[in-house]
This record gives structure tokens, C-alpha cells and sequence, in this order.
């Protein structure tokens, strides 16, 4: 190659390149390869805009013209007067015990096996069955937290309540927490450990200093995200015992009374609400769809900003 070609921008570069090393053949499989995989990406993006526009066109009704009385008032039988601040204040519960527990438990997993766990037999068969876990369905740990929280640990958390519900699904995304985290952190080159060593810092003070920050946008990315199905998972709270229908709890939703009383939850009401004949709950139905949608999207809002800050401290 001629040294003039250095001054080419670097895409015209790389595509000389490979046109050189491919003998300027025509890549047949990997352009239909590409179309296919532009095709699917194109799919996805309609199928979710469709999905979005008729959520929001079935709730823009409630959405318009009471969404204040809507987010605060209780769950009631009138369509036209319930509400989902009850289901609120259960979502919210349950996911400050699922990232209290969930997400320390499953990092500091993760830091165990890529850092300080030796690689045997043990350490692998672990890791085989973490990602097995986190495959199984999430009605399966329905029944293990009813088994465990409702049934064996009764009077600890007072059975059916927001917090046995909390603890089922902080066990349904531990073990997607630990697979996220550790992926993230074996991202790390090895050269900044070595790195470490040369200045003679501690296997602490590397991992916590220059693993962890490094580490800091995927482990961030995968808690997200396991917060995101946490909150949207239905089967397992019902089975734990979470209410259909009215609740009788009329506490604020900052209360932390509701770890120990029966609670609620978006996806349950949302479940419930669509079996509903009534024509008014096809648009509470749809609303409370939109709400749930948009808690999520601030739970990704922030671990975007989190992530950008990491990944601008990383580049410094």
C-alpha cells in the first residue's frame, strides 16, 4: 500500500483495505447478512412504535383530563374514580427492597468470581448455574417466594405483604445482576490491574479504584435493566399475594408502613383491570400502561446520565 493512502480519512481507508485483501470480490452473504439484520432492527422499531401509539391513544383520555385524581386516588370498582396511587406505593416498595438487596448482593457476587474466586470446578459449575437461573421462569419464583417468604418466614415478613414480594423479585433479578456485573467488569483490560500492581496498590484499592469506574456503565446498564423487568412482572407477586381488585390501605405512598401490609402493584392492576368488561378501565388500563412505562424510562434516564458521567471520567 502506498504511503499517501495514510492520509485517507480512516472508513476509506479500512475499505480499501478490505477490498485488497477480499481481491475487490463482491460480499454477497454479508450484505444480505446486514439487510437481514437492518430489516429485523427496522420490524422491531414499527412494531414498538404501533404498541406505543395505541397504548396512548387508548389512555390519552385519562391522561388528558384527570391524571392528578388518577395518580393519587385508591383503587375503586368505578372506572371513573380509581385510581393506582395504592399500586404506586406497592411498585415502589418493592423495588427499594429489590435494589437494597439485588443489586450489592449481585455485584459483589460478580466481584468475587471475576476477582478473588479461583477458577475450578466449583467457581464454574457456580457460574453455570447463575445463568441457568436467570433463564428460569418468573412464576417458578412465585411459588419459591411463597414458599419461603409467605409460608416459612411468615413472622418476619408478615406474609403477604409488600416486602415478601420485594424479596421474590430481588431473587428473580439477582442472578441477571450477577451475569451483567460480571461481564462488565471482565471488560476491564488486564492492563490497568497490571497497571495497579506496578505502582504497588492493593487488590482492594485496584479493584475499587480503576475496576469498578471502568466497570461503571455496564454494571449500571445491566441493574437498570433487571430493575425494569422487576417492575414489570406480574406472576410472581401474585402469587406471593399481592391484591386483585380493592385494597383497603389508605396510607401515604412514602410510608414505609406498606413493607408490612397487603399491597398492590402496577403490573397487577394493569393485569387486572384488562379482564375488566367495563369500558372505562380499557382507558385506566392503557393510563396506568403509560405510567408504568414512563417510572421506567426515569429509571433508565438516570443510569444514561450515570453512565455518561463514568464513561467521561474514564476518558479523562
Amino acid at each position: 500500500m502506498a504511503l499517501s493512502q495514510i492520509s485517507v480519512g480512516s472508513d476509506v481507508a479500512a475499505e480499501l483495505t478490505r477490498a485488497r485483501l477480499t481481491g475487490k470480490r463482491a460480499d454477497v452473504s454479508g450484505t444480505a447478512f446486514r439487510t437481514a439484520l437492518q430489516i429485523g432492527l427496522s420490524l422491531s422499531v414499527v412494531v414498538l412504535v404501533v404498541l406505543l401509539a395505541d397504548v396512548l391513544t387508548g389512555g390519552w383520555s385519562v391522561l388528558t383530563t384527570r391524571l392528578g385524581e388518577f395518580l393519587t386516588s385508591p383503587l375503586r370498582a368505578n372506572p371513573a374514580q380509581a385510581g393506582i396511587a395504592q399500586s404506586l406505593a406497592g411498585t415502589l416498595w418493592t423495588g427499594v427492597v429489590v435494589v437494597v438487596l439485588s443489586f450489592p448482593i449481585g455485584i459483589g457476587a460478580a466481584i468475587y468470581l471475576e476477582e478473588y474466586a479461583p477458577q475450578n470446578r466449583l467457581t464454574r459449575f457456580i457460574e453455570v448455574n447463575v445463568r441457568n437461573l436467570a433463564g428460569v421462569p418468573s412464576v417458578v419464583y412465585g411459588i419459591l417466594g411463597f414458599t419461603i417468604f409467605v409460608q416459612w418466614s411468615g413472622g418476619f415478613t408478615g406474609g403477604r405483604t409488600a416486602l415478601a414480594g420485594g424479596l421474590t423479585l430481588a431473587c428473580l433479578v439477582l442472578p441477571i445482576v450477577i451475569i451483567t456485573s460480571s461481564e462488565a467488569i471482565r471488560s476491564v483490560p488486564r492492563a490497568i490491574r497490571e497497571g495497579g500492581y506496578g505502582v504497588g496498590a492493593t487488590q482492594w484499592e485496584i479493584i475499587r479504584t480503576f475496576v469498578l469506574p471502568y466497570a461503571a456503565p455496564g454494571i449500571l446498564t445491566g441493574t437498570v435493566l433487571s430493575l425494569a423487568r422487576a417492575l414489570g412482572e406480574a406472576a410472581p407477586l401474585i402469587l406471593v399475594g399481592a391484591v386483585q381488585g380493592r385494597l383497603a390501605s389508605q396510607d401515604p405512598i412514602w410510608d414505609p408502613a406498606w413493607l408490612t401490609e397487603r399491597f398492590t402493584a402496577m403490573p397487577v392492576t394493569v393485569a387486572d383491570w384488562a379482564t375488566r368488561p367495563e369500558e372505562g378501565f380499557v382507558a385506566n388500563t392503557a393510563a396506568a400502561i403509560v405510567v408504568l412505562l414512563a417510572i421506567v424510562l426515569m429509571f433508565n434516564l438516570g443510569s444514561i446520565l450515570l453512565r455518561n458521567r463514568y464513561e467521561k471520567k474514564r476518558h479523562r
